[in-house]
């Protein structure tokens, strides 16, 4: 029996070289692709046609589009009585983009029971870039001056790419990706991309798409493919955003 066999991108050919996603294996599900690089271009290409990287230190660079795709109306956002208790008395501060390079490296430390991570040297100095450039974005969660969760990912258009996140307090990242729904509603994005299905995720609202729907939404969501530059320039109470925010839920 012959083996599947994917496609294989130089780092000379266009950032466009990539096979269309229903080219993708099903074992594993949704690998499509190995090889190139994690520049901007092709990253934000990739991106906006379904594509993202993710590959252990040692291996070439794998692209995946899996089938269904895990994803979340940022209007949809599902707050269970504990997290909205959480939400309403908690003392936590929030705030976008102040400390990207600390969320991605808390992002990368290695978990309880998780041997090792995928997020590389490699991977956070190309999302480091995109930050720069303005295409990368996190969202932190404070207890007065420390750190306690974040998450970041991509903007593209009306598109987010959730790409990680970390918790070190107690429902700190779910308050985290609560607070990234109530601004992505605000701005009308259509879609939050949870790439892989997970029940967390479930719980807190994400559904499957298939992956040639969710090709045709970014069709539409990524057009055209502008920076999202509306975002919170301090750090607010999370009671402020609150009082503010889109979820009606919460009010």
């Amino acid at each position: 029996m012959t083996s599947p066999r994917i496609a294989w991108i130089s780092e000379d050919d266009p950032p466009d070289t990539f096979p269309e996603i229903s080219a993708a294996l099903t074992t594993p599900d949704g690998l499509l692709a190995a090889g190139g690089d994690l520049k901007p271009d092709r990253l934000l290409f990739a991106y906006r046609h379904g594509v993202f990287p993710w590959f252990d230190s040692g291996q070439p660079i794998l692209w995946w589009s899996p089938d269904p795709r895990c994803v979340m109306r940022p209007d949809a956002f599902h707050v269970a009585r504990r997290l909205r208790r959480s939400i309403r008395n908690c003392d936590f501060l929030l705030s976008f983009n102040m400390a990207f390079s600390i969320v991605i490296e808390r992002c990368a430390a290695d978990r309880v029971g998780q041997d090792g991570t995928w997020i590389t040297d490699e991977m956070i100095d190309a999302y480091s870039s995109l930050h720069t450039e303005g295409w990368a974005h996190s969202v932190e969660v404070w207890s007065d001056d420390e750190l306690v969760g974040g998450m970041y990912g991509l903007a593209i258009g009306k598109a987010f790419f959730g790409e990680s996140m970390f918790s070190q307090a107690s429902n700190a990242s779910k308050i985290a990706m609560w607070a990234l729904c109530e601004h992505l509603a605000h701005q009308e994005f259509e879609l939050l991309d949870c790439q892989v299905v997970s029940p967390h995720l479930t719980s807190l609202g994400a559904t499957l798409m298939p992956r040639a729907e969710f090709g045709d939404l970014l069709e539409r969501a990524c057009n055209p493919a502008t920076k999202q530059a509306d975002w919170p320039e301090n750090r607010l109470p999370v009671a402020k955003m609150l009082s503010s925010g889109a979820n009606s839920a919460l009010q």
